[in-house]
Parts: structure tokens; C-alpha cells; sequence
């Protein structure tokens, strides 16, 4: 079966460089998904991944080998996420997901349905705010239920259900008849 995600980590952080290897091509995919869904641009989520693995390199003294590894690394790029987040509205450092949320509730128009679902699916979540499609990636992409998402979002399991809810019901809406 080979060594979990958590030992991988805690050979990484005695200094196995190895682990970090197979640590990174295990989870890189997913990290870069998750910025890909955010940001929806292949080269933004590139450098984010990039930054990601670098404040993990950092903090690696920091984990905790006693938790899941996953919600560990996600908080990470959820920080790195909202950094970026912040620069692009230009919002100050102290502005929280429920700020950046408000700055990025503009409506989006409703994505045109293609025959194929993939891609009607892709739009219509590419046409939700940010905010949404995150929790969304968070929930249905990485398995992570709404504490974590809270968690790792620095926000509260409500406001993350309220997103999810809302992200949820416009993307039912926008694809009724087509599922």
C-alpha cells in the first residue's frame, strides 16, 4: 500500500528528501486543482502551487504529525489563496473570506449549456463567485466536511454552509434538465 500522507510528512520533516518528492507528486495535482478552480487560469494556478509548497517547506517544522496531513496543506493554500485574493481587490491584509466574498458577490451570467455535461458543468461552476466554487472544490473534490472547510477557510462551519448552499442550489438551477 505504501506509506500514508502523514509519514510521508514526517520523513520529509527528519529531513528525507524523497518523501518530499512523492509527497509533492501525491498532492501537487490536487493543490493546483484547487487553485485552478479558483482562479480558473492555469499559469495563476501554477505559481500559487508554487508558493503553496514553498510556505510548506517553510513550516514544515510546524506540522503536526498526530493530523491529517490534507486539512494541514489545504489551510496552507486557502492563506496563499486569499493573499492572492486580497491583492486583486485590493483589500487590506486584515480583510476576511466574508470581505473578500461581498468584493467578489457580483452576479455572473448564466453559462450557455453545451450537449456535453463536463463542460456544461465546468461553466456553470466557473460562473460562480469564488467564494463558492472554493467550498465547493473543498467539499466535493478534496472530501473535507464544512468544519474543516471552516477551518482551513478561517471562517465559520455556517458561513461555509451558507456558500456551499447557495453555490450548490445556483448550480442545480443552472443545470436543471441537463442532470
Amino acid at each position: 500500500m505504501g506509506p500514508t500522507d502523514e509519514e510521508l510528512m514526517s520523513a520529509y520533516v527528519a529531513g528525507d528528501a524523497r518523501a518530499f518528492e512523492k509527497l509533492f507528486a501525491r498532492l501537487a495535482p490536487r493543490v493546483h486543482a484547487f487553485f485552478r478552480r479558483s482562479f480558473r487560469d492555469e499559469g495563476v494556478a501554477d505559481d500559487l502551487l508554487q508558493v503553496t509548497f514553498m510556505k510548506v517547506h517553510r513550516a514544515r517544522a510546524q506540522y503536526r504529525p498526530d493530523l491529517k496531513l490534507g486539512p494541514w496543506l489545504f489551510a496552507v493554500a486557502a492563506r496563499v489563496r486569499v493573499d492572492e485574493l486580497r491583492r486583486r481587490f485590493r483589500l487590506p491584509e486584515d480583510a476576511d473570506e466574508d470581505v473578500i466574498a461581498r468584493a467578489d458577490a457580483q452576479p455572473q451570467p448564466d453559462p450557455p449549456l453545451d450537449t456535453d455535461v463536463k463542460d456544461a458543468v465546468r461553466a456553470a461552476l466557473d460562473a460562480l463567485p469564488e467564494s463558492q466554487r472554493t467550498v465547493i472544490h473543498l467539499h466535493r473534490y478534496e472530501g473535507m466536511t464544512f468544519a474543516e472547510i471552516a477551518a482551513v477557510l478561517c471562517s465559520t462551519p455556517g458561513a461555509v454552509k451558507l456558500r456551499a448552499f447557495r453555490g450548490y442550489e445556483t448550480l442545480r438551477q443552472r443545470l436543471k434538465g441537463l442532470l
